[in-house]
């Protein structure tokens, strides 16, 4: 009988227990989803690196082009103008080791079943390449201006071709690297710091960061042995009250 009349009364209390224990229960996720929405908080921003160098390697290709009704005649003709060229280099500086030699490109038009040759005089034509490469960047630039001395021994380069362009490389890029990833992750805090500030916020630790792809371009079409290197880095940060 005593505990017939108990039982109500401990369902009740397990009742009212189970109540409260479910409203702290309830408080504490709360409190707790409310702090861990606060630390999810965050900022995502972008620093970039930029900066000039200039280039120090040289690719000068000096292509021409012969032609003549006589096979052996041409290349007597190529042989002439490759020493003629390179002589005008060593004169201006450069060494043998810098300068190599392409072999001729040979086109027999009356062989081509394709085309319109009959308004050619000549049956072949030939196309050749001396090579400079330099680390020499100024001599390359002042030695390219004076090509008017071989223009008048009767050579005439191919300046239009885009494979007769200069080339000018920048290969140090492993040796800036690193300081330009730290002033573009320097730069992307100020801006997080900046966010922080107007928004009466904290800045935090780095939630994570991507560091973008190096690019390297010509500063402009007139300056190609000038070149810009640029990074942008990414990083987002943790924002508290």
């Amino acid at each position: 009988m005593t505990n017939a009349k108990n039982s109500p009364a401990s369902a009740l209390i397990l009742g009212i227990s189970l109540v409260l224990g479910l409203a702290v229960l309830g408080v504490l996720l709360g409190t707790a989803a409310s702090q861990y929405r606060q630390f999810e908080r965050s900022v995502t921003v972008k620093g970039l690196s930029e900066r000039e160098f200039t280039a120090d390697v040289a690719i000068w290709p000096l292509q021409f082009t012969e032609a003549n009704n006589d096979l052996p005649k041409l290349y007597v003709l190529l042989d002439e103008r490759v020493a003629t060229i390179k002589a005008f280099l060593r004169d201006k500086g450069f060494s043998s080791d810098e300068i190599s030699i392409s072999a001729p490109a040979i086109t027999d038009k009356s062989a081509q079943q394709y085309g319109n040759n009959g308004n050619s005089p000549f049956r072949y034509t030939a196309e050749q390449t001396v090579t400079v490469y330099s680390e020499n960047i100024e001599k390359v630039r002042e030695v390219s201006r004076e090509l008017s001395e071989l223009g008048k021994k009767g050579i005439a380069f191919n300046g239009n071709n885009y494979q007769a362009q200069t080339e000018y490389i920048f290969t140090k890029l492993n040796q800036v690297k690193p300081s330009m990833i730290e002033e573009a992750t320097r730069q992307a805090r100020a801006v997080a710091e900046k966010f922080a500030e107007d928004s009466d916020s904290v800045l935090g630790k780095i939630k994570r960061a991507s560091q973008g792809q190096f690019s390297i371009s010509d500063r402009d079409k007139n300056n190609p042995h000038i070149k810009k290197v640029r990074v942008v880095s990414t990083v987002e940060y943790y924002l508290s009250d």
